[in-house]
């Protein structure tokens, strides 16, 4: 069945519900500190379908896919790079199974681990990395690409490229900010949320966002930040289950399904289009969040 895209479907629904975090519940399955997640899409393969469902049946019409750490320099870390297309792929026909033909999947690219800064990695080795991910996360049957948890400009502006260069799907780009002594947010690299929106836009980006890093409640000031720049650009949030307590080597998280629920409606007024759920959420925060915006 053919689905209009997240854009146009955001013209006539709005707003829609993501997914929540995928660590989270695979640890849930077994998924051990240290181990690749993304290595279940061949080896564990039903743990995996099993959580985009789980999102599915919990309300969520956007799912995305066990593919952050996807890029070859992050599986180089367990001997998996030369694995990477057929790793990416499995991850979106594993979520296009659990979504079916009424839900978007979303094509998750998470950050490298490498610095451009430091010369660690050249423009193009880092093009070349997202470009072999994307393509093959299309050709699993994704809906969009979204490039999120970014914290350099530069490095976002290649995985966007790369997508929109080599895909024939829209692009969503999101960064993590942190609040300043000041109480400004800023990314690791020190950009404000407007610049690096503006920056993704010039790119190419079609939706524009931040993720992790912060629960709904600082989200809030994060998103109208955005939305006053950027008045009739759809934004995606995916918040954090609050901010994380460590206790005893576990990081452990403030918010509850009921808290997020709450201030979910504020955050729409706020501005976000698309609303989920990242570190420490599972289906119950977004069957939560669900009912709070859509009823």
């Amino acid at each position: 069945m053919s689905r209009p895209t997240i854009g146009n479907a955001l013209t006539e629904k709005s707003p829609l519900v993501s997914d929540g975090a995928w660590g989270t519940v695979l640890q849930s399955a077994g998924l051990k500190p240290g181990e690749c997640p993304e290595l279940w899409n061949l080896t564990r393969p039903q743990e995996v379908y099993r959580v985009g469902l789980q999102y599915i049946e919990a309300g969520a019409d956007i799912v995305g896919t066990n593919s952050f750490g996807g890029t070859r320099f992050k599986l180089a870390h367990y001997g998996a790079e030369e694995q990477c297309p057929e790793i990416n792929e499995a991850a979106a026909r594993l979520s296009r199974q659990a979504a079916g033909d009424h839900h978007w999947v979303l094509g998750s690219v998470g950050p490298t681990g490498k610095m451009l800064l430091m010369g660690d990695v050249s423009e193009q080795q880092l093009y070349d990395a997202f470009r072999e991910q994307v393509v093959a996360l299309e050709r699993g049957g994704v809906d969009a690409i979204c490039v999120e948890t970014m914290s350099d400009i530069e490095e976002a502006r290649l995985a966007v490229r790369a997508a929109k260069e080599h895909t024939s799907l829209e692009v969503i780009a999101t960064f993590t900010f942190e609040r300043t002594l000041k109480g400004e947010y800023r990314t690791m690299m020190g950009v404000a949320p407007v610049p690096a929106c503006e920056a993704m836009l010039d790119t190419g980006a079609d939706i524009i966002g931040t993720n992790c890093g912060n629960g709904f409640e600082r989200m809030i000031d994060i998103v109208g930040e955005i939305r006053r720049a950027f008045p009739e650009t759809p934004i995606l949030v995916h918040a954090n289950a609050g901010l994380p307590v460590n206790e005893d080597g576990v990081d452990r998280y403030s918010d509850t399904p009921e808290i997020m629920a709450a201030l979910a409606p504020q955050l729409v007024s706020a501005g976000a289009s698309i609303v989920g759920g990242c570190c420490g959420t599972n289906p119950d925060y977004i069957r939560a969040i669900r009912r709070a915006i859509r009823g």
